[in-house]
């Protein structure tokens, strides 16, 4: 299936960087000159994801939130593209509602895997304010999650931090960025302290090889949600009497 990007990219040598990495991966990326043509392609025609140029002068607050809502109403996802990439700006416009924050100039192979993961996740959320997956199901606006059909008792940051490893599925997070978005910019917080929170959410939700779903801890990395590795476990289980071996590249 022919996978579709808009793009508002109005710098010719970032668009040219993004364009190729996308060939490259074989996904099709639409220049359009300006916002007003973008936004009238969208009512015209059908598109996976759509690439957002933050730097352009003509781009402010406002018109931003229009954007992200106008998006979350067709249930597209939206990459912003900013060379002003901080943990702090990445964490404001993952809250804003975009899918992420990537340097236009970042590294292609880096670019596509991140987008890749976007395009895949966005076929597991019905909404941009729910998520389900794996018999799990989170609505954003209820700040619920059940788990087939029973409700499953978290702490306001235990489902914020659910909220942020279902939406990110595949992907790590720093403790940096969830430091950042369930206690704020400034907050010092310990890794001890996430640490407690995530251990509490394993254990709420069950998550292990029994229900193919675990959050996999790296140390450099931070925490990921991904589905369990059963072949892993199997040559670890053939093993037995030799070294241990490691599950995953990052365990």
């Amino acid at each position: 299936m022919e996978m579709r990007i808009a793009c508002y990219i109005p710098d010719d040598y970032s668009f040219i960087h993004v364009q190729s990495a996308l060939r490259g991966a074989g996904l099709i990326c639409r220049r359009f000159p300006s916002e007003t043509s973008l936004m009238r392609a969208l009512q015209e025609d059908s598109f996976e994801l759509i690439l957002f140029s933050a730097d352009s002068h003509s781009v402010n607050e406002e018109n931003l939130n229009s954007w992200l809502n106008s998006c979350a109403e067709k249930s597209i996802p939206l990459v912003l593209l900013s060379s002003e990439c901080s943990a702090e700006q990445v964490v404001l416009a993952l809250d804003a509602g975009a899918d992420d924050l990537i340097s236009p100039s970042c590294n292609p192979i880096v670019l596509v895997a991140r987008l890749q993961a976007i395009l895949r996740r966005s076929h597991c959320a019905n909404t941009r304010r729910l998520i389900e997956l794996s018999g799990f199901s989170l609505d954003l606006e209820s700040s619920r999650l059940l788990d087939n059909g029973v409700e499953v008792e978290l702490t306001p940051r235990e489902f914020k931090i659910a909220w942020l490893l279902f939406s990110s599925f595949g992907t790590y997070l720093t403790r940096e960025t969830i430091s950042m978005a369930i206690w704020g910019v400034g907050s010092e917080i310990t890794n001890r302290t996430i640490e407690q929170h995530v251990y509490k959410l394993r254990k709420k939700l069950k998550l292990g090889e029994e229900r193919g779903l675990q959050i996999r801890t790296a140390y450099t990395n931070g925490y990921c949600l991904e589905y369990c590795k059963s072949e892993s476990k199997k040559s670890v289980d053939r093993s037995a009497g030799s070294a241990p071996a490691f599950a995953a590249r990052h365990g």
